[in-house]
């Protein structure tokens, strides 16, 4: 994402892509690694120039999860879930991430990672992260994947500067099963909640509702309740 970072400060346009197949410093959300083995995976920034009020810049994140979702689905012929904000599961292991970042005013990174080929994972992300099988040289290559996730990110990256949020909230929800009756744990900054998903609010934010009640959850990792 810096690299992307530094090519929007030079001016470079709205879609300019930053690949990469293996990362030495990848981080995720509030400051996760990323696991990411040598030739394992599909890593890119993608630079988007787009005037969007702070409010929005959760339904981005969801945009772009759903650009990652059609991709993946559609070229390794698999049917992946959307975990609240920036997940894309298959069977209920993670295989793929997104963080969108701001670099400068009108100007956002997109930064995607998807596990691609990859033969393994360490010890303690091996029952929670899994990866996709891609055949190089095939029609249904990685760099077919490539092309269609960028593809899909500007396509769902317009929808939301032209429509607003309305719509990709909508199929966020119509798309994921961690938005409606999921039990889930959220590692908040300062404390653990715990309880049932109870659908978005108007924003994007999650609902989840607790023994104490109704909870808004602005950001946080989700995760599978007990």
């Amino acid at each position: 994402m810096r690299e992307a970072a530094a090519l929007a400060a030079r001016g470079e346009p709205h879609g300019t892509v930053v690949v990469a197949e293996t990362q030495t410093g990848g981080m995720g959300r509030h400051g996760h690694s990323w696991h990411s083995e040598s030739t394992g995976g599909l890593y890119l920034s993608i630079v988007l120039r787009m005037d969007l009020p702070a409010e929005s810049l959760p339904a981005l994140t969801m945009a772009l999860g759903l650009a990652a979702q059609n991709a993946v689905d559609d070229l390794a012929g698999v049917l992946c879930d959307l975990r609240w904000p920036n997940d894309l599961l298959l069977n209920e292991k993670k295989i793929a991430g997104i963080l969108v970042q701001t670099a400068e005013p009108q100007t956002l990174i997109a930064g995607i990672g998807i596990n691609v080929n990859q033969a393994g994972f360490p010890e303690e992300l091996r029952s929670i992260a899994t990866s996709i099988r891609i055949e190089t040289g095939r029609e249904y290559s990685k760099e077919a994947l490539l092309e269609r996730v960028v593809a899909e990110s500007l396509r769902y990256a317009e929808m939301l500067d032209r429509h607003g949020k309305g719509r990709i909230l909508e199929q966020f929800r119509a798309r994921s099963s961690y938005v409606w009756g999921k039990s889930v744990r959220v590692e908040a900054a300062d404390r653990e909640i715990a309880g049932i998903t109870a659908g978005l609010d108007d924003h994007g934010f999650l609902r989840v509702r607790t023994a104490e009640g109704m909870e808004t959850i602005m950001s946080g990792g989700v995760r599978p309740g007990d």
